[in-house]
């Protein structure tokens, strides 16, 4: 193949900075993030059957608490399925009587194992930790590629696994999604599944600087990127094809953590070719400039 990546990489910018801005518009526009309980606090309510709860009494469930905003996480647990834990954002003491008395109007056996209140600093402290999570992997990053490969690099495979970040973020916003603890652990696989895309064309990059040190730098990462193309297609499509399996077949709640793994997995191997690389190119053109 001889694909000339590179010089698409204006269109590349302004696609990228569309999603972004489309992203952060949709963040301004409703408030900030839709937090989960995780990060706002609430109820958590633990309900255990007599019986097997089937998907489908779980989704008339869901429909009859959602109808009176009660029941937005719905989750079943337990071996034998007979339990499910249902996350309410109002703090209340008397949530697990109201959801009982609500489910039990349409016929279902239950009891109330423990009703818990997530209270707002706890959820604060949280969401802190989540944020420090992903800043601290970023620092990470940056000392290791840099260690491993020049500053240059790791900059270009930071600004690619923001620009992940940001679209992916933004989709939930602009989809309503809620963002919680599952999320932010969708968010750190997507960082390592992308920055593994960029490093394997880095790792080309830097053997062509040698083989290839007469030619032009923009042909040195055009000729990486495209001997590293079919085994980026490859693996992106067989991740692609289980987690959209994982998204189609595990139910409603994993459907948030799936997505975002879908979004992921796309735009970080589409950074690994037109974000990282590209700004590879404006370092060098910059620094024969001055």
């Amino acid at each position: 193949m001889n694909i000339d990546f590179l010089g698409k990489r204006k269109t590349a910018y302004f696609l990228s900075g569309l999603m972004i801005l489309i992203g952060i518009v949709s963040l301004i526009v409703r408030g900030g993030a839709n937090y989960g309980l995780d990060f706002t606090g609430g109820t958590l309510v633990h309900l255990k059957f007599e019986r097997e709860v089937s998907l489908n009494e779980l989704g008339e469930m869901r429909k009859v608490l959602e109808q009176l905003n009660l029941g937005k996480s719905i989750q079943q647990i337990g071996e034998k399925k007979d339990e499910i834990m249902i996350k309410v954002k109002e703090r209340k003491e008397d949530m697990g009587a109201l959801i009982e008395a609500t489910l039990k109007e349409k016929g279902n056996s239950f009891e109330v194992l423990r009703t818990e209140m997530i209270g707002p600093s706890v959820s604060r402290d949280l969401r802190k930790i989540a944020f420090a999570s992903i800043f601290f992997v970023f620092v990470g990053i940056l000392f290791y590629i840099t260690l491993r490969f020049e500053l240059k690099f790791a900059l270009g495979a930071v600004l690619a696994l923001i620009h992940d970040i940001l679209i992916t973020v933004g989709s939930f916003s602009l989809l309503n999604k809620e963002f919680d603890i599952p999320i932010v652990a969708a968010l750190l696989t997507i960082v390592g599944y992308s920055l593994n895309d960029t490093i394997v064309i880095f790792d080309r990059i830097r053997e062509n600087l040698k083989v290839l040190r007469k030619e032009a730098y923009i042909k040195i990462l055009n000729v990486s990127i495209n001997q590293t193309l079919s085994r980026t297609i490859i693996t992106s499509l067989t991740t692609l094809f289980a987690i959209v399996a994982l998204y189609a077949l595990g139910g409603t709640v994993i459907h948030d953590f799936a997505f975002a793994l879908i979004v992921g997995v796309v735009v970080g191997t589409y950074s690994s070719i037109f974000i990282a690389n590209p700004f590879l190119l404006e370092w060098e053109n910059r620094r024969d400039h001055h």
